[in-house]
């Protein structure tokens, strides 16, 4: 279990109660990847994961103590001060930290509310939209795969096409099926991941379009 390190008490029954979390950053941007690619939403990147995605291009999230316990009250004023409509909750490992309180404040200001997760952790908070992106190193809990409106696999190398298939299987009917490049050998990638999908049309391609356009 992560844990952050040098809390005091108050601080930290703040935090197992979801009225601090440890935001890296936020922004308001466009979806780049997956189903909602192109749609506008608000970014809260949450600080802490130890899944250790060797690829990982947000390797600076990892350690939730470089990053400051913020009350929920202010990442909900500045989502809606930004006029967005959704809101998706990255990370980092953003299911480390305890999210009913997060999703409730922006349910009741109309926000819809999107996850992306390994799933390696217990599903907290009410989400419009869960986006499961499970990883080797810690396998995605089962009530997960069961919740996931769509499957992301990054592919890094031949294994991970077979893998895909195997995780895919655990997941509920209708969940869309995406397969991602990872980002340095997507140019290799994407003309077997192409032929791939030819070949088996229950999947799709997800490109991370946000660094095309270069936007967070």
């Amino acid at each position: 279990m992560y844990k952050l390190q040098g809390l005091d008490e108050e601080s930290k029954a703040l935090l197992d109660a979801g009225n601090l979390l440890p935001v890296m950053e936020q922004f308001y941007t466009i979806q780049g990847e997956g189903f909602n690619t192109g749609k506008a939403a608000y970014f809260i990147r949450i600080g802490g994961c130890d899944v250790g995605c060797h690829w990982c291009d947000v390797k600076e999230s990892w350690d939730a103590n470089l990053h400051p316990l913020t009350p929920i009250e202010r990442v909900v004023e500045a989502v809606k001060d930004s006029g967005a409509k959704s809101v998706v909750v990255t990370g980092g490992e953003p299911l480390i930290y305890n999210l009913n309180k997060l999703t409730s404040a922006l349910k009741t200001k109309g926000i819809e509310t999107y996850i992306e997760t390994s799933g390696a952790y217990n599903l907290s908070g009410t989400w419009d939209w869960i986006c499961l992106s499970p990883k080797k190193t810690m396998p995605p809990l089962p009530e997960i795969y069961a919740r996931a409106n769509e499957l992301k696999v990054i592919v890094f190398n031949q294994h991970d096409f077979k893998w895909a298939e195997e995780e895919s299987k655990k997941t509920k009917p209708g969940c869309y099926l995406y397969l991602q490049p990872e980002w340095s050998k997507s140019q290799a990638l994407i003309p077997q991941m192409v032929e791939y999908v030819k070949t088996h049309p229950e999947w799709m391609i997800s490109l991370q379009t946000h660094k095309y356009m270069h936007i967070p």
